[in-house]
This record gives C-alpha cells, structure tokens and sequence, in this order.
C-alpha cells in the first residue's frame, strides 16, 4: 500500500466524524486526535521496527519489548488507582507473562529467537495482557466497593483477608476473563482474526496464517487467566493492613 493509497482511506475518518457532526455527538475533536495519534504513532514505531528488523540486535529487541512494557504500565497504572503499589504490581505481572509465554515458545521450539516473530508476538502478548487488568480492575474495584460490609463482617467473626476478599476477587477474575473465553468460542465463524487476515492479505498460506493465529489464541487465553490472577493475588493485601484490618480502596478513604 502506498501513502496515495493510505491518504485515500482517510474517506473511512471522514464518514464517521460526518455522523457525528450531523447527529451532534459532541466526538469529532476526539475523532481527529485518535486518527492524527494512530497515524504518527504507527509511523514512528514503523520506522523503529524497520531499524530493529535491520539491525537484528537482542539488545534493540529487548529495549523495545520494555518500551510496550512501560507504555502498558502507565496506561493500566489509572485504572488502579486507590490500591497502593498497583504500579509494580503491573510492572511484575507484564514481565512474568511476557517472560513465561516467549520462554515456552523459545524454548520449546514453537518460534525462532528473531525480532520479526519476537516484537509482534510480544505485542500481542503485552496488549492483550493491559486490556485483561483493565478488565479486572474495573471489576474488582466495583466489587469491592459494594462488598464493604460483607468484607467487614467476615473479618470480625474471624475470617482471613483471603477468605473476606474471596469472593470478590473470584467474580473480578471470572468476568475479565469471560470476553476472552467468549470471543474464541465463535472464532472463524463470525470474525476472521486480526493476525491471521493480515498474514492472508501479506499473501501467506491461508493454512500458514491460520496456524499462527492458533497460537496466538492460546497465547491469549493464558494472558487472560495469568493477568487477572496475577493482578488481584497480589493485589488484594494491599487493601489490609499489617494487623488484617480492612482499610479498602485509598482514595476512598482520604489516604
């Protein structure tokens, strides 16, 4: 595709912000930022790829593996706010994934230690990994917020913080979750896949694509029950004190 090419695509921004416009939605500012942000950040990190790909260097690998690291980080880091240290607990549960997914995957053989197949792969891997806490935390914090009493109760009739939180924290992980387990039920029935229709559009084999969407399925689904449990097993204490005293959400409570 061509930049000409590209530039005439832009009639797919213009139809959206038309609607807004004639329904007053109040979103063109918000359309226009979203495309100039996707066009120069998809540029840019282009011509980074490019540079890495070239340079086939593990240190430049690496250094862009953290950068969607920390990017993910700050991005979820608000999602969090009111639960004390969630900033390293993010760091700590992108890293463990990241590290525990491309280690099987190297390891086993499933896909050589290159930059073409490692940066995009740990994209996805990271991505998914954000939108997963994302989910979780909304979750859990509403959880939270509207089992104060019960959380309470059961610490003073002499349940653990474990047993109090239990509950909320289950249904938090069961429901960030559930998309994911969702969306592969239909899976090539109703959707073709983001990867595998770009592999088939580059001109691979359709099997080809389809395998290697396979694997990034099953990436997903272990990104998905690894972030959440991750997030809110480490998570969680940070809504007790040293003596086991329930002291919830910070924000809430003026700290």
């Amino acid at each position: 595709m061509s930049y000409i090419e590209l530039a005439t695509a832009l009639i797919f921004v213009v139809i959206p912000l038309a609607l807004t416009l004639v329904l007053r939605l109040g979103l063109e500012r918000d359309i226009i930022i979203a495309t100039v942000r996707s066009i120069i950040q998809l540029l840019i990190i282009g011509y980074i790829l490019t540079f890495v790909f070239e340079s086939d260097s593990p240190i430049f690998m690496l250094l862009m593996i953290l950068l969607m690291i920390v990017a993910a980080t700050q991005n979820i880091r608000r999602k969090g706010d009111g639960i004390p240290g969630i900033m390293w607990i993010i760091v700590l549960t992108l890293v463990t994934i990241e590290a525990l997914t491309m280690g099987l995957m190297l390891g086993l053989g499933i896909i050589p230690f290159e930059p073409e197949k490692v940066i995009p792969i740990s994209g996805m891997v990271i991505g998914n990994s954000m939108v997963l806490s994302l989910l979780f935390l909304n979750k859990f914090k509403d959880e939270v917020e509207r089992s104060d009493d019960v959380i309470e109760l059961i610490l003073s009739l002499g349940g653990t913080p474990k047993v109090a939180i239990d509950r909320s924290l289950k249904n938090a992980i069961r429901t960030s979750m559930i998309p994911t387990v969702e969306a592969q039920k239909t899976m090539g029935l109703v959707q073709l896949p983001g990867m595998m229709s770009g592999l088939i559009i580059g001109g691979a084999d359709p099997m080809e694509a389809v395998l290697y969407q396979l694997l990034i399925l099953f990436l997903i689904l272990t990104t998905a029950s690894i972030s959440a449990t991750l997030v809110g097993y480490l998570a969680y204490p940070r809504l007790f004190n040293e003596k086991m005293q329930y002291i919830g959400l910070t924000y809430r409570k003026g700290k």
